[in-house]
């Protein structure tokens, strides 16, 4: 699957989201997507996922960041277009 480099998006996952291997499995699902960025986890408790790639692509990483792996427990997903340029290749940033 070829991504367009055409939009990138920021996710604000909350919920029981952290020490439940989000980080990992959204790493697992974005690189299967085919998508570049990143997820880390922010001080208050929520993931922050940055992704770029083509419209079709991030649309199943949304639907899929309101499931998370198994442990977790998603109560909301904020989206919002992201301006700042991402580096190609998806990876966890502490």
């Amino acid at each position: 699957m070829t991504a367009s480099r055409s939009k990138a998006v920021r996710y604000l996952v909350s919920g029981r989201v952290q020490g439940v291997y989000f980080r990992g499995s959204t790493l697992d699902e974005a690189r299967r997507l085919g998508l570049s960025g990143w997820a880390r986890n922010l001080p208050d408790g929520r993931v922050e996922v940055v992704a770029a790639g083509g419209e079709a692509a991030l649309s199943e990483l949304a639907a899929w960041l309101w499931n998370g792996p198994p442990a977790a427990r998603v109560e909301a997903v904020a989206v919002e277009e992201w301006c700042e340029p991402v580096p190609d290749g998806f990876e966890i940033r502490r």
